[in-house]
């Protein structure tokens, strides 16, 4: 009981010394008199440390920490190392674009690309909305709620620890905005790096430092057939997949967004491209650890852990680490759904001089509810991580390729490519629910081709079917 006393008051100092030093810098930042610019892109004033340490936080949630080292193998670091393409992606080719067109929201680019795009946008919105909704934020909700269970065995449900998470989130969300969270991020990413590499070390110490016995194919990165994650899928999915979370996907790229011009956006993407190289020692290696102490327990592995080596004084603090971890990923979702929704259709379709901070805040209610209610479907997932992936790519391979056809691809037409989205959704949703012939990566890979061919093919047979310009 005393050692629960002291973790539970470790806990409550270390997050409430993030919360009072989050709301002082809050308090000394500049802000915009555009209150909606403000709300979502922190009236664009995000420096370099905060951008990355935002985009790393938000990164680094609990369905990440959780998910990958309940893997249990270290094939996982691909998703750390190829993290780094995504990134220099966003930073070379899509944050200058974004610049240039002025972009609130990267769905706006669609519009900007094409004639027409406006629909274009709304309906990429409304599939990240969806994805946000039914995915992303119960999924951060079910994962962080299993960690603090795993960890503390609280007489409380999951579901209870859930509702305590998103109330939290929706805080920080709904009265600071962007700002208040980019700033709660980098102070709280500093304590989960820190507070993380302990967790490491001293499980390192407590197999004193021998992998033996732990089988073959857990410690390598040649991934076969049967695997996570077979080889191949390095070339096809895993590539794209992460050009889509990195580059275009609202959630990360408005961090990058937020800063005043390029250059200061570009330093913040670098930074945390640098800093995923070092992430693995967190998020992939405890699990394996845990495999040599445990055997194969999934997603209780880094809980169970960090609980066991951890004295209490730490475990407290690891718990807010954890904490401020699943907070960042929600504020982060909360806030995105809240921009695209506001910006993309509630003010174009609705109210134009619709007051877009008090609409957002409405719709960060809604989301948190809804989200709230769906965590319990996510209860019996054999793999977080898995599961987490595989679902994404209902969405994520139909926006990239809406977004590459926009970019590159000369004369595309907007109907045409929204014609293509709902065939990749329709397309991946059968790979995922009904026919499973290869590893979701490869499938993903085949949903983006298949969709971006759709698009240019219609774009072709519109554009022939269209009447012809008079010559004057």
């Amino acid at each position: 009981m005393h050692g629960n006393g002291i973790q539970l008051g470790v806990f409550l100092a270390i997050s409430a010394l993030v919360a009072l030093a989050t709301w002082w810098r809050y308090r000394r930042e500049g802000h915009s008199r555009d209150a909606g610019q403000d709300f979502f892109l922190a009236g664009k004033h995000l420096s370099w440390p905060f951008i990355a340490g935002s985009l790393l936080l938000t990164n680094i949630s609990a369905e990440q920490i959780v998910g990958m080292n309940g893997a249990q193998n270290l094939l996982q670091v691909w998703w750390e190392f190829g993290a780094a393409a995504g990134l220099l992606v966003l930073a070379k080719v899509l944050i200058p674009m974004y610049f240039r067109h002025g972009c609130s929201t990267t769905t706006e680019l669609l519009e900007k690309r094409l004639p027409g795009g406006a629909g274009l946008r709304r309906t990429v919105s409304l599939l990240f909305l969806l994805g946000y909704m039914f995915i992303l934020l119960p999924m951060v909700l079910y994962t962080g709620a299993r960690f603090m269970k795993s960890m503390f065995q609280p007489d409380l449900p999951i579901l209870a620890i859930a509702a305590l998470l998103a109330l939290a989130g929706l805080a920080y969300a709904a009265l600071g905005g962007l700002r208040a969270i980019a700033i709660s991020d980098t102070y709280m990413g500093l304590v989960l790096l820190v507070m993380g590499g302990l967790v490491t070390w001293f499980a390192l110490e407590r197999i004193g430092w021998d992998f033996s016995g732990i089988p073959r194919e857990r410690l390598t990165l040649w991934g076969g057939p049967d695997s996570d994650i077979p080889w191949p899928t390095l070339l096809t999915g895993m590539v794209f997949a992460h050009i889509f979370y990195w580059g275009t996907n609202m959630l990360i790229a408005q961090r990058a967004m937020a800063a005043r011009d390029v250059r200061e956006a570009q330093k913040g993407i670098y930074a945390a491209a640098a800093l995923k190289f070092l992430t693995p020692v967190i998020v992939i290696l405890p699990g394996i650890i845990a495999y040599k102490l445990y055997g194969d327990i999934n997603d209780d592995a880094y809980g169970r852990l960090a609980g066991d080596v951890l004295p209490a004084w730490l475990s407290g603090a690891f718990a807010a680490a954890i904490a401020g971890a699943v907070l960042s990923s929600y504020n982060a979702g909360l806030n995105s759904a809240a921009a695209l929704f506001t910006l993309d259709l509630w003010q174009p379709l609705v109210n134009p001089r619709a007051d877009a901070k008090r609409v957002g805040q409405a719709v960060q209610i809604v989301f948190m509810l809804a989200s709230l209610a769906l965590v319990p479907l996510y209860e019996h997932a054999r793999s977080i991580i898995a599961t987490l992936q595989q679902l994404n790519g209902l969405y994520s391979m139909p926006v990239l390729a809406a977004f590459f056809v926009a970019i590159f691809v000369r004369g595309a037409d907007a109907r045409a490519i929204r014609l293509a989205l709902a065939f990749g959704v329709v397309l991946y949703g059968v790979f995922t629910f009904a026919w499973t012939p290869l590893h979701y990566l490869h499938l993903m890979f085949i949903t983006l081709l298949a969709t971006v061919l759709v698009a240019v093919v219609l774009s072709r047979w519109l554009a022939a079917g269209a009447p012809a310009t008079p010559r004057g």
